[in-house]
């Protein structure tokens, strides 16, 4: 492979040369420059082939050395919905557990493993929700008395936390059941437990007194919902 062109090619092996110069964000023009003429694209577009590649700039440029480093292997693209290429290690993966986290009647949560996980950015993950990505877990809401607030079928983003440190949603385990609601601090290491919805009564619990069948599981800090 002693020209640019075999080497691109041998990295778009049997694809079409629209499909390649729509790949790296080339105009047909300034493509035609380097598949016939043997032009070199600019640095911005080296970049991008690299990106999506995983290939060695070295090897692109020259010829010379592993096109992989390291014995890796070629990588498969990566792109956003716009087919702008994506970092993996920009986002952080939490983990999506099959857990309803009652708004209402409560669900038996022991043993759980993770369908899947759910990216989000990791700089969005730092500044906004929390330094320590790895005590994140993903859950969904069940049933209807913080109805208006967090629906039946939202799914919610949790914090690992060692306590209620202040007001807000939080989701606590009473006995086997996984609640979510509104904490409210209250005198004397009580707290209020805040239903949105009226038809279901607050109650207060003794954090002095609970023993083990309460734990403050983690405090939401984010939601989605299907409109």
């Amino acid at each position: 492979m002693s020209t640019f062109k075999d080497r691109l090619a041998s990295l778009w092996p049997g694809e079409r040369q629209a499909k390649i110069a729509a790949d790296i964000d080339m105009t047909m023009a300034g493509f035609s420059r380097i598949w016939h003429e043997g032009g070199l694209p600019k640095a911005d577009t080296l970049k991008k082939i690299k990106l999506l590649k995983g290939c060695s700039l070295d090897w692109l440029l020259t010829g010379e050395g592993d096109p992989f480093p390291e014995g890796a292997q070629q990588q498969t693209a990566v792109a956003d919905t716009l087919g702008n290429p994506v970092d993996a290690d920009d986002f952080v993966y939490v983990p999506r557990y099959d857990i309803e986290a009652a708004a209402g009647h409560g669900r038996l949560a022991e043993h759980e493993r993770p369908l899947f996980t759910m990216a989000f950015r990791r700089d969005w993950i730092h500044q906004m929700v929390s330094n320590r990505p790895s005590g994140l877990s993903v859950i969904s809401v069940k049933g209807d008395s913080m109805e208006g607030v967090l629906n039946d079928g939202d799914t919610i983003l949790i914090s690992e936390v060692d306590g209620v440190s202040r007001d807000g949603l939080y989701v606590l385990r009473i006995n086997d059941n996984l609640l979510v609601k509104r904490l409210q601090l209250m005198p004397g290491n009580m707290i209020n437990v805040i239903s949105a919805n009226e038809a279901y009564p607050s109650f207060e619990i003794n954090l002095n007194q609970t023993e083990d069948h309460v734990q403050i599981i983690g405090k939401v800090v984010w939601f989605g919902r299907y409109l």
